[in-house]
């Protein structure tokens, strides 16, 4: 187990939790699709007890009879998954300050996989430092490109 914190995108709400990192997983359900707005979602498993909210606190929405997902009021990032009962929850791998230390373990939802975006390592990539565009925008901004 360690002791990784992490939270949302404008900061406000913070999290520090009790993770094992191999209980990574990539979700590809449709719900989990539609709260991130992604083609699949990356999670931790963690348990309730083991996450300490810190700074303000997350809200939640009810997703579903059975569920529900902490999110930023401010920002709007979406923080994890939990069902309503039970001693455990799921927080997005990208809310980690440091998401590296996590590998998945498993796809869950395998029927609702989305065939051609399970495997990009074939595609081309850019680095951020390298679209002109962008970099003369945070620049503009005053500040450099984040990671």
């Amino acid at each position: 187990m360690q002791t990784i914190q992490g939270g949302c995108q404008c900061r406000a709400v913070r999290y520090r939790a009790e993770v094992d990192p191999q209980k990574a997983y990539a979700c590809h359900c449709s719900m989990c699709r539609h709260a991130t707005g992604g083609a699949w979602v990356a999670y931790v498993g963690v348990r309730k007890d083991a996450v300490h909210w810190l700074g303000e606190q997350p809200q939640w929405y009810v997703s579903s009879p059975i569920a529900h997902r902490p999110f930023c009021a401010r920002c709007g990032t979406p923080l994890g998954f939990a069902f309503r009962e039970g001693d455990t929850m799921d927080l997005t791998l990208g809310s980690f300050d440091d998401p590296a230390a996590f590998r998945p373990t498993e796809n869950y939802a395998t029927e609702s996989m989305l065939d051609g975006w399970v495997d990009l390592t074939g595609l081309p990539g850019q680095r951020s430092t390298d679209n002109d565009d962008v970099v003369r925008r945070w620049h503009a901004a005053g500040l450099e490109v984040p990671e």
